[in-house]
């Protein structure tokens, strides 16, 4: 069809003066290939999972891609948690909008330069709820990963909501290969069960699993300067010598990090000489050195 044949891959079909012309299957084609144009632009694709909520996951994709940016990267960071989207508030951009163009949205940019999406910039208040199906919430990520105008990227970190269903599978099947994981978890053994079944699910999907970040691993207290052990300890890297795949490292708690989740200024920028920022830093360049070496 002349329309299909006319539309640069990089112009949404909301924007094309054809795109009512266009039967289903064309508009299909188009979100193809403005899909398959967006992904040739990033490098590296990380996504950032975990068996259960609670354990920290958004906290460490955050200061994951902070890290990553903080070493002259050209870093995005997609929030994929549709019902939850916590990443607006944690970069301090809650109450932000995105810029739209006749090519889609524009990110909003965050610290370091982070270009960042998310579901939270698209609701009218905090209160409003998500209440989506399956098949609208795959339809939504082809429109971020499609339609956002990511640019060139080193790397996009995409923050995945706790489990094993809707959103990590289509997320999984757009993002194509090679698609990296990491899966974090905390000490307790309830956590590890299920950060064991998100190994698992990954390479189901044949993501090449970067390993096991242990959070929450460990409190020095303020008092004595000893460490204290409130969620066990070790379990991470059992979990990862068990599945064979690498342990990434271990974050202790800190409550610089609860309040920089909180305030909008997450502790890799406001402590840089901290025992938890110098942990993601290390995280960073291990996951960084293990994509280059692949």
């Amino acid at each position: 069809m002349q329309e299909e044949e006319n539309c640069a891959p990089t112009t949404s079909c909301q924007s094309c003066d054809g795109a009512e012309s266009c039967d289903a299957d064309t508009q299909r084609k188009h979100m193809d290939n403005r899909l398959a144009h967006s992904l040739s632009l990033i490098k590296h694709r990380i996504v950032v999972m975990s068996g259960k909520g609670g354990v920290g996951k958004s906290t460490v994709a955050v200061n994951l891609a902070l890290a990553l940016a903080q070493k002259g990267k050209n870093v995005g960071l997609l929030d994929g948690d549709i019902h939850g989207p916590d990443t607006p508030k944690m970069l301090g951009l809650d109450g932000d909008r995105p810029a739209a163009s006749e090519n889609g949205l524009e990110p909003l940019v965050g610290p370091r330069n982070v270009k960042v999406m998310s579901m939270g910039f698209l609701l009218p208040d905090d209160d409003t709820p998500v209440a989506w199906r399956g098949p609208m919430k795959h339809t939504l990520f082809q429109q971020f990963l499609a339609d956002v105008q990511w640019g060139n990227l080193d790397f996009l970190v995409v923050d995945l909501p706790p489990g094993t269903g809707d959103e990590p599978l289509s997320v999984g099947q757009l993002l194509g290969k090679p698609l990296n994981a990491v899966i974090v978890t905390t000490p307790q053994d309830v956590a590890l069960l299920d950060s064991r079944k998100s190994v698992t699910f990954a390479k189901s999907l044949e993501m090449d699993v970067l390993g096991i970040i242990e959070n929450m691993s460990g409190l020095k207290c303020p008092h004595c300067g000893e460490r204290i052990d409130l969620f066990k300890t070790g379990g991470g890297r059992r979990a990862a010598q068990d599945l064979e795949v690498p342990f990434l490292g271990d974050i202790p708690i800190d409550p610089n990090v609860v309040w920089g989740g909180d305030s909008g200024l997450p502790v890799t920028m406001t402590e840089p000489d901290s025992i938890v920022s110098q942990a993601f830093e290390k995280i960073a360049t291990t996951v960084e050195e293990s994509i280059l070496k692949a």
